[in-house]
């Protein structure tokens, strides 16, 4: 992974002179990035599950925001030990999101930034008759362990009279 790769994955801003945590590094001249608003937005995990706990930090937010997506609902983002720590979230997933790429927007100390493709979302596993992804037994789950119980208990009863019908002989 190339080095532009690397500052994207890690949610950096990339060509502005700034570190992967959004400090100014010896050959920007920006001034002090804390002033400048959200920056770095990270979300953690990036490949999650519908339903799924979604880790949201954001440099930069002083006073704390919000963050929300199309997968979300919006989520509040908390300040933590004071302006140098990043501002932190936590959102749920919708169980009923699609499958895809989603883009995080927080707005934050009266500024906005878009992080695209922020994380991933991936649908669950659909297996079963007919490509059925539901919990517990459906109908045709039970009737066919009926059957089979039924069967079970039918083939069993003919043995044992089978069995008790040798022993009088």
């Amino acid at each position: 992974m190339g080095g532009g790769d690397e500052l994207a994955d890690r949610g950096g801003l990339g060509g502005d002179g700034l570190g992967d945590r959004g400090e100014v590094s010896d050959r920007g001249g920006l001034g002090d990035r804390r002033d400048r608003g959200p920056s770095n937005i990270v979300a953690r995990p990036q490949v999650i599950a519908r339903g799924g706990q979604l880790t949201i930090t954001v440099d930069g937010c002083r006073n704390g925001g919000t963050a929300s997506s199309r997968a979300f609902r919006p989520t509040t983002l908390t300040p933590t030990r004071g302006a140098a720590e990043p501002a932190r979230g936590r959102a749920t997933v919708h169980r009923d999101a699609r499958p895809g790429n989603y883009d995080i927007h927080v707005n934050c100390d009266g500024a906005t930034l878009t992080r695209p493709r922020a994380f991933t979302v991936i649908g669950g596993v659909r297996g079963g008759l007919g490509g059925s992804s539901t919990n517990g037994a459906t109908p045709t789950d039970m009737a066919i362990g009926g059957g089979l119980v039924g069967a079970a208990l039918l083939g069993g009863g003919v043995f044992w009279m089978r069995r008790r019908a040798e022993k009088r002989f």
